[in-house]
């Protein structure tokens, strides 16, 4: 290689000939970790293919036809319909976890990229049926070159199903022969990056060579052709390894001690889990940006979910969203305008309160367009935290109104916390915006940022309702009815649990702002109760297509993660009377669907300006004496000569929503729907839920009538 003086630049130049030929740079410089000079061997970081495992860095050309599917150069032209990124309806997805035990996909494409070509299998069917109902995106956890699965996929080990097939629900057999093995099977998720610009080959047929790069491509256009984009979950803000000799360090034997973020000792970082990167120094913000526009031109990823973006700078992220939105179809050969940006916007760590620039913290990201989960509305909603023990309950799983015996206070406290955190989940209805002024649990008129968190945050933070990602659960921590299960009181039964499961789902798809759903959350998906099912092996984590199985009671979860639960959890795990049926699941997938279906037969769900949801979406049932456990919501259309409202929906006029999480159905006056004709919205009137299809208006008297943990959408239609 030759340095560039005037620039600081090294170079080298080859022939043609070079192409599919392996490389890595010799690197002479000195670490700060031993002191000394010393002589490195590294992989490019700016590698576009690898050697199996990541071993050395691959010559190739993203552009040669020999790594392009058929019709590639025209997928831009052919992806799905994006009026708005008001629009936009996640599910997040492993890549193995998604097809390892569907017998209808080849056994040599299970738990590959290429398993999303398969046509006619159950777990496309499933991904076909979620485009049909709404979902636009699907999220897949990372699948860049990560280090902590073998590549080589003859040096995986297993364990035989069979045989835990046979053990007790509550055996704690089932996670040990998972343990054993679990640093040497084909499953992690993945959130420990090596080289970020190459898809990770355990996913490939083939780890050497280009194939990787090939059938990456061929799943993002089969998901594309199913009518779903596609999301590349990015790990930027650390990275799996460091030193001058590390067999995964790529970076830091480049520049020793520029990419990793250091603390005042000079030591390394931690706070994310390992190494922590510094997007506040120039050339990794330059290599993040670099590398999202690569995905983006060279992969036609359609958006970004960023791992603790909160451990970025808010810099960085603007500027990455400028330039992506940049790329354009002819220049490019994507339409970078629509390409959605949202991640983890927690604050903590050496980042904290901008201690080292402005992060890219939720309250900071506002007015960006840059989404960040929002965290308030799941807690409220499930209870607790992540951190907190699992028992604790919320607005859903029966905070106040069906205690379990875990004790979070007296009467008047729980009574008092249901009704101040019920204002939690308004406010991320309606789109979680800061200036969003509504009546709270106590009467009086307040705007969502003077609502504050249990530790003295903003609930709202949102400036545009983009900006708000509203879900209550993904793969962190356990699954929607796993944590349903350890939440609600044992007396309550299975149906009744399956009900505030898809309550849950409803409260997400009707919301303002970005719906996010982890999948499996649609079939009453089980981890058997793991709480971080990051290296849990396909035992606990695999998805059945086949609704005949949702994973309950396979056996205690791991020990290391769980085991302090294991008193808990044996009771619940042995129950057959709570293990669900093919009829359960199914009508868990049907109502997801249905709830889906409504929020996009109308534009009342998916409002793109904050002036809009402020002068049309209320709530009604609030201040002192409301009824608990309650959330009724309206959203107005313009009606010539009774508003000055712009009419968006050529169909209905009022929309009507009903979320009643109590154990026993209710009977509540609305004055605001006295006057109005509203029927039960057709798709729920028609659904396979007989339950929610007893919900009742009387017209003329403004009365609800509605089933016990239902949610029900009524609607007026335009005379």
């Amino acid at each position: 290689m030759e340095a560039l003086d005037h620039n600081g630049i090294w170079a080298f130049q080859g022939p043609n000939s070079w192409k599919g030929q392996y490389y890595m740079f010799e690197i002479q410089v000195f670490h700060p970790l031993t002191q000394r000079i010393e002589t490195s061997l590294a992989n490019d970081p700016y590698s576009r293919g690898l050697s199996a495992n990541g071993e050395r860095s691959l010559l190739v050309d993203l552009d040669d036809p020999q790594v392009q599917p058929r019709g590639w150069s025209e997928l831009a032209m052919l992806k799905p319909n994006l009026r708005s990124f008001n629009d936009v309806s996640i599910y997040e997805l492993h890549i193995r976890d998604f097809s390892i035990r569907d017998e209808s996909v080849e056994t040599s494409l299970r738990g590959t990229y290429l398993a999303f070509t398969s046509k006619t299998s159950r777990c496309v069917e499933h991904l076909k049926q979620l485009a049909d109902a709404g979902i636009t995106h699907i999220h897949l956890l990372p699948s860049f070159d990560f280090g902590s699965v073998d590549e080589r996929k003859e040096n995986w080990k297993s364990i035989d199903f069979k045989r835990l097939e046979s053990l007790p629900p509550d055996s704690d057999e089932q996670q040990a022969a998972v343990v054993a093995i679990q640093d040497e099977d084909g499953y992690n998720w993945g959130y420990d990056p090596v080289n970020w610009g190459v898809p990770d080959g355990s996913y490939s047929s083939d780890p050497s060579g280009s194939k990787r790069c090939l059938e990456f491509r061929q799943m993002v256009q089969a998901l594309n052709s199913l009518g779903l984009r596609v999301i590349l979950d990015v790990v930027y803000n650390h990275l799996h390894g460091n030193g001058p000799h590390g067999k995964y360090s790529v970076l830091d034997k480049v520049v020793p001690g520029y990419y990793l973020r250091l603390n005042t000792q000079g030591e390394i970082e931690n706070s994310t889990c390992m190494n922590n990167t510094a997007s506040e120094h120039y050339m990794v913000d330059r290599l993040i940006v670099d590398d999202l526009c690569h995905w983006a031109v060279d992969y036609k990823v359609d958006g970004f979910r960023f791992d603790l973006m909160g451990h970025l700078m808010k810099s960085t992220m603007i500027r990455a969203k400028k330039t992506l939105r940049q790329l354009n179809v002819h220049h490019d050969g994507v339409d970078g305008s629509k390409i959605y940006l949202y991640g983890e916007g927690w604050d903590f760590g050496e980042v904290a309160k901008n201690a080292r620039g402005e992060n890219a913290s939720q309250i900071n990201l506002a007015g960006t367009g840059i989404g960040s989960f929002n965290d308030r509305m799941r807690d409220s909603a499930i209870g607790g935290s992540p951190f907190a023990d699992p028992r604790q309950q919320g607005f859903l799983t029966g905070l106040y109104l069906e205690p379990n015996g875990f004790d979070q206070g007296d009467e008047e406290t729980t009574r008092a916390s249901l009704a101040a955190t019920t204002d939690w989940i308004r406010i991320g209805l309606a789109g979680n915006l800061r200036d969003f002024c509504f009546m709270n649990h106590e009467g009086q008129q307040i705007k969502g940022e003077e609502i504050l968190t249990h530790d003295g945050q903003p609930v709202a933070y949102a400036k545009n309702p983009t900006e708000t990602v509203n879900y209550l659960s993904a793969h962190d921590n356990e699954t929607l009815f796993d944590v349903i299960m350890l939440k609600t009181t044992r007396k309550v039964p299975l149906k009744e649990r399956c009900r505030i499961n898809s309550l849950a789902t409803s409260i997400v798809a009707l919301s303002q702002g970005i719906a996010f759903f982890h999948a499996g959350d649609d079939i009453l998906r089980s981890k058997s109760l793991d709480r971080d099912s990051y290296n849990s092996g396909d035992w606990f984590n695999s998805l059945d297509f086949t609704y005949e199985s949702n994973n309950w009671g396979i056996g205690l979860p791991p020990k290391d993660k769980n085991g302090d639960k294991w008193p808990i959890m044996r009771d619940l795990l042995r129950d057959e009377d709570l293990r669900p049926s093919k009829a359960d699941m199914l009508l868990a997938k049907d109502n997801f669907q249905l709830f889906l279906k409504i929020r996009y037969s109308s534009p009342l769900f998916r409002l793109s300006r904050t002036k809009d949801i402020q002068e049309r979406l209320k709530f009604h049932n609030t201040g002192p004496s409301s009824e608990l456990g309650v959330i009724v919501m309206s959203i107005e259309d313009g009606i010539t000569g009774q508003n000055n409202l712009e009419q968006l929906d050529l169909q209905y006029q009022t929309m009507v929503v009903i979320f009643n999480a109590r154990p026993s159905s209710i009977s509540l006056s609305i004055p605001f729907c006295k006057q109005r004709r509203l029927i039960l919205h057709p798709l729920q009137a028609l659904s396979s839920d007989l339950v929610a299809r007893q919900s009742s208006f009387m017209e003329g008297e403004g009365v609800f009538g509605i089933p016990a943990r239902t949610t029900a959408i009524f609607l007026e239609p335009r005379q």
